[in-house]
C-alpha cells in the first residue's frame, strides 16, 4: 500500500485520557467520555485525535510506563471501548493515531520481570551492568525525572538503565529481538485499523557504544551518548521498511533537543524515516531547555523558533505546529495573560495556526484553560514534579519552592477538562481521580458554547478558515519586523493568496505599520480578536489575519 500525505491537510487533537472525559462515573477519563465527545471534536473543526497512552500501566508516569502494548488498559474501558471509538471516529472521518513509547516499558512488564530472572530469551532485552568499584553506578549519567539514570535491582544483581522514572526501565534495542517486539506492536494496532504513531522519545532508542561517562553536559548528563544515537536512523529505517510502509500511516517523532538541520536527517520527504517532528524549541522561550530552569519569556526567541522550522522545512520536510501538550504547563499563563486572558488565548491560536505544517490542539487549550495553583506541594501527581519539589532548588523557601511547581510543573495541564459549571467541572459524576482547577466556574466549555466571542468559538473560526485557504497549506512563510520584541508578524503567499497574520505579545498598546508591499487598504480583515481594529494601533494581545486574493 502506497503511504499518502493525507496529514498534511489534518487539525489534530491530543487527548489525554484520564482527565479528558469520564464516562462512567469512577472519576477517571475513559474512552467512553470520548465517545461521547466525538461530536464535540468534529465541530472544533478536528481531522484526527492523538491518545497518550491507554494501555495497561502501573501509572507510575501516568501511564507511560506500560506493562501491555497490546491491551487497553480496563479503567479506560478496554478493547471494547476502543473499537466503539474507532470506529465512531472514523464514520465522522477523523484519524485515530496511538502514542508508542518504546525508549522504556514499565517495571512490572512481562519482559522486565523474565529479564531480572535471565529467563531467555529476554535477558538481554534491557540494558543492564554490573557495579562498578567506587560509586557502583556503571557510568555518570542522570535520568530526566529521579536523580541518576541507574538503579540496582537485587533479584538480577546488577544496575538497570532508565533514563526517565525508577519504574521506566530502558529497552535494549540494539538486540534484533526488541526491535522484532517493535514492530508486532505496530502490525497489531495497524492492523486493528488505527491510522499512525506518535512515537515517545524516539530520538533515545540508541545508545551509544560502551556507555560511557558524560563530560560535555552539566546537566542531563548523558544526553550526548544517546539522543541521536548511533543506529537511531538504521533502526527508525527498519520499522519503516518492515512495517510502516506496508500501511497508509502516519508517524511523528518526539525529539528533545533537535534542530531544523538535524531533525532533517529523519523527516526530510526523499530520504527520512518519519514523517513529522515534535520539537522542543517553541517550548524554549521562557526557560533554558527544559521547564524546570525558568527564565523571563522572549518573544524574540519564540519567534526565531516559529521562524527557524519554517524556513529550513519549507520543500523539503513538514511541520508539527503546537503551543501546548500534556509535558507543559499551560501556553496562557506562560506567553500570554492571566488579565487579558481572552485575548491572548485567542493571539495565541493566531500565532501557530496560519503557519506551514499540520497543527495540534491539546486538550482545553480551545478553552482557554489556565495553569493550576494548589496549596500543598503533596496535590501534585507527576513523578517528576514530585522529585524536583524534593531535590532541587533547596535553597529557596518552601513558599518559592512551591510556586515554582506552579510555573514549571505539567500537572497544570493534567487537570481534568472544564466542561461545564457543574460540581466537578462536568467532568465526572463522580470523584475526579486528579484536582479540577477552581477557576471551572468561569472556565468551562458550556459557558463558551453559544458565545460568539468565546476562545472555544474563536478556535472553530480560526480552523474553519486555515482550512479553507489554499495559502495556509501551500504559501511561503517570511517573518517581518524580526527584531520587535512585542509584536510577531509573518506573511503566507502562493502567487494567488497572500496573508499577513500580526501578533501583539505586549500587555499595552503598540504602533503598527504593515510591512512594505502590504496595503491594508485593499486586504479583507478575515480574523481578528478585538471587535473593532484600529488600523495604525494594535490593543494588548491583539491579533489579525488579514488575506489579499
Amino acid at each position: 500500500m502506497e503511504r499518502t500525505r493525507w496529514y498534511k491537510d489534518c487539525v489534530f487533537y491530543q487527548i489525554w485520557p484520564r482527565s479528558f472525559k469520564d464516562g462512567n462515573g469512577d472519576g477517571m477519563g475513559d474512552l467512553w467520555g470520548v465517545l461521547e465527545k466525538l461530536d464535540y471534536l468534529k465541530s472544533l473543526g478536528v481531522d484526527g485525535i492523538w491518545f497518550s497512552p491507554i494501555y495497561p500501566s502501573p501509572g507510575a508516569d501516568c501511564g507511560y510506563d506500560i506493562s501491555d502494548y497490546m491491551d487497553v488498559a480496563p479503567e479506560f474501558g478496554g478493547m471494547e471501548a476502543f473499537r466503539q471509538v474507532l470506529d465512531g471516529a472514523h464514520r465522522r472521518g477523523m484519524k485515530v493515531v496511538m502514542d508508542l513509547v518504546v525508549n522504556h516499558t514499565s517495571d512490572e512488564h512481562e519482559w522486565f520481570q523474565k529479564s531480572r530472572r535471565r529467563i531467555e530469551p529476554y535477558t538481554d532485552y534491557y540494558i543492564w551492568r554490573p557495579a562498578k568499584p567506587g560509586s557502583g553506578l556503571p557510568n555518570n549519567w542522570d535520568s530526566n525525572f529521579e536523580g541518576k539514570a541507574w538503579t540496582w535491582d537485587e533479584v538480577r544483581g546488577e544496575y538497570y538503565l532508565h533514563l526517565f522514572a525508577v519504574k521506566q526501565p530502558d529497552l535494549n534495542m540494539d538486540n534484533p529481538l526488541v526491535r522484532e517486539e517493535v514492530k508486532k506492536i505496530l502490525r497489531f494496532w495497524l492492523d486493528l485499523g488505527v491510522d499512525g504513531f506518535r512515537e515517545d522519545v524516539i530520538t533515545y532508542i540508541s545508545k551509544k557504544e560502551g556507555l560511557p561517562d558524560d563530560h560535555l553536559f552539566p546537566i542531563f548528563k548523558g544526553m550526548a551518548h544517546y539522543n541521536h544515537g548511533p543506529h537511531i536512523h538504521e533502526y527508525l529505517r527498519e520499522f519503516q521498511l518492515d512495517v510502516l510502509d506496508h500501511y497508509d500511516c502516519f508517524t511523528i517523532a518526539e525529539a528533545p533537543l533537535v534542530w531544523p538541520k538535524q531533525a532533517l536527517r529523519y523527516i526530510d520527504e526523499e530520504t527520512g524515516q518519519i514523517d513529522m517532528m515534535i520539537q522542543f524549541q517553541c517550548m524554549c522561550a521562557d526557560c533554558l531547555f527544559t521547564d524546570w530552569m525558568p527564565t523571563k519569556f522572549s518573544l524574540t526567541r519564540l519567534k526565531q523558533a516559529f521562524s527557524s522550522w519554517q524556513e529550513a522545512l519549507d520543500g523539503r520536510a513538514w511541520n508539527a505546529l503546537y503551543i501546548e501538550n500534556h509535558d507543559h504547563p499551560r501556553i496562557i499563563s506562560r506567553y500570554g495573560s492571566e488579565k487579558f486572558w481572552k485575548q491572548s488565548g485567542k493571539m495565541l491560536a493566531v500565532s501557530y495556526l496560519f503557519q506551514k505544517g499540520t497543527p495540534f490542539v491539546y486538550q482545553g487549550q480551545e478553552l482557554g484553560m489556565l495553569n493550576w495553583r494548589p496549596r500543598s506541594p503533596e496535590q501534585y501527581e507527576d513523578v517528576q514534579t514530585r522529585w524536583q519539589y524534593e531535590h532541587a532548588a533547596l535553597d529557596k523557601t518552601p513558599r518559592q519552592r512551591l510556586e515554582r511547581l506552579w510555573r514549571c510543573s505539567r500537572d497544570s495541564a493534567r487537570t481534568p477538562v472544564q466542561w461545564s459549571d457543574a460540581r466537578s467541572a462536568g467532568f465526572t459524576t463522580g470523584t475526579p481521580w486528579f484536582y479540577v482547577n477552581p477557576n471551572y466556574p468561569r472556565i468551562n466549555a458550556a459557558a463558551q458554547e453559544d458565545d460568539p466571542d468565546s476562545i472555544l468559538n474563536f478556535y472553530r473560526k480560526a480552523i474553519s478558515l486555515r482550512k479553507s485557504l489554499p495559502v495556509v497549506r501551500h504559501g511561503r512563510y517570511q517573518e517581518h519586523w524580526k527584531a520587535s520584541g512585542q509584536l510577531y508578524v509573518y506573511s503566507r503567499d502562493d502567487g494567488r493568496q497572500r496573508l499577513l497574520v500580526v501578533c501583539s505579545f505586549s500587555d499595552s498598546k503598540v504602533l503598527f505599520h504593515a510591512p512594505k508591499g502590504f496595503d491594508l487598504g485593499k486586504a479583507k480583515l478575515i480574523l481578528q480578536n478585538y471587535p473593532e481594529p484600529r488600523k495604525a494601533v494594535l490593543q494588548p494581545y491583539e491579533a489579525r489575519v488579514y488575506l489579499w486574493e
